[in-house]
């Protein structure tokens, strides 16, 4: 049954398997999986579908067969198919190789959507313009509170993006920690208009961040890059100055800027963004997509492993919402899958996104690189997996 949201709320103490906060790719997917499992779940979403979302719109190819057996028909929507790299240096210079799996692009804005339709047809009760204030565990049962309302539920789902209140109520332990090398940057992101192949992803470096470009949906391309607050800051406060002064120094990005057409009044930006480790599981909630681990955004496989994520921890929660197996080994299982998949590949991606990012050393590095475009594919074979 579709619930009509803006006319229908759950009533005060109404009891689901699931509560998932959080409606973008990962917690959709997990509703997915569960709904064709036959549980009651309920999804918080901030936001009202549907809606633009800071991220580089780029998938991996290994999803490809887990989006089509959700319900997306991927084969129609004439999506780019994306096989080839190019990489710049702050200087401009510029390296190329192709991607041994590559990957396509798509818009947040289509496919949270597509999924929230999918989740709604399936029963999944989606509530938009709705944010979770706290969850509490006690006696085996979540409390979900949102608008000074509560629904109990028997698994709680934490799946609420890069950085969100809750992580600040819960005083998880990457937002306490001092201001580093990984953590405290901003994320920017347009869709634009502009002359560039289908088949490639760009990654243009600048001080202190790197912007990416890709293909998506119709004749619109992403556009979005990753800098730390300090660069923003130093422009005061300005994202107009910082790209006219700081990203513009890459002459690719100057082009890219003085040329194409806008297609967003203002862009959509994202402040207070860690690539620190995070924990999976907080007082029994279960964490998924950026919210158990972000891999860095040059890596290109974020997207991927949200979805990955969301597989794994249906894996887990369907025998234990069939009381096959108990809690403990629910999560026991579940950190064990997680850190199998992604570990290493989170790992590799905070030592490269300590590299990137520094002027003369990247202008070196790449120097270095271009007569070795399978070095770069090596590293990108390592931030990515296979097929799930």
């Amino acid at each position: 049954m579709r619930h009509d949201t803006a006319k229908w709320q759950p009533s005060p103490g109404q009891h689901f398997d699931v509560g998932i906060a959080g409606g973008g790719l990962a917690g959709l997917s997990l509703s997915i999986l569960l709904a064709k499992n036959n549980f009651k779940v309920v999804v918080f979403e901030k936001e009202k579908y549907p809606f633009h979302r800071v991220c580089g719109e780029y998938i991996s190819f290994e999803s490809w067969r887990f989006l089509q057996e959700l319900g997306l028909p991927l084969a129609t929507l004439g999506l780019p198919a994306i096989k080839k790299l190019i990489v710049s240096a702050p200087g401009g210079r510029l390296i190329r190789a192709d991607l041994d799996l590559g990957g396509f692009g798509i818009s947040r804005f289509l496919i949270d959507f597509e999924l929230k339709k999918i989740a709604d047809s399936l029963g999944v009760l989606v509530l938009e313009d709705t944010k979770v204030s706290d969850i509490a565990y006690q006696d085996e049962v979540f409390q979900m509170q949102f608008n000074d309302r509560a629904v109990t539920c028997r698994v709680a789902v934490g799946a609420f993006g890069k950085r969100s209140n809750l992580d600040v109520k819960w005083r998880r332990h990457f937002v306490q920690k001092k201001a580093g090398k990984l953590d405290n940057y901003i994320g920017v992101k347009y869709h634009i208009k502009t002359d560039f192949p289908a088949d490639t992803i760009a990654l243009h470096n600048f001080k202190d961040g790197y912007c990416g470009i890709s293909k998506i949906e119709g004749d619109a391309y992403c556009l979005c890059y990753l800098t730390t607050a300090q660069n923003l800051k130093d422009c005061s406060n300005s994202i107009r100055t910082m790209e006219e002064r700081i990203l513009g120094k890459n002459p690719w990005l100057r082009q890219i800027f003085a040329s194409a057409a806008f297609l967003f009044s203002e862009p959509v930006a994202i402040s207070q963004i860690s690539f620190d480790k995070k924990s999976l599981i907080e007082n029994h909630v279960l964490m998924c997509g950026d919210a158990a681990g972000m891999i860095t955004p040059l890596c290109g496989n974020g997207m991927s492993m949200a979805l990955h994520t969301a597989k794994i921890l249906a894996g887990v929660m369907v025998p234990y919402l069939q009381q096959a197996i108990a809690r403990e080994a629910m999560e026991v299982q579940f950190k064990d899958a997680w850190k199998k998949q992604f570990q290493s590949r989170l790992r590799m991606g905070r030592s490269v996104q300590a590299l990137f990012g520094r002027e003369k050393l990247t202008n070196l590095f790449i120097r270095a690189l271009q007569p070795f475009p399978f070095v770069v594919r090596r590293i990108i074979k390592s931030t990515h997996g296979k097929e799930f």
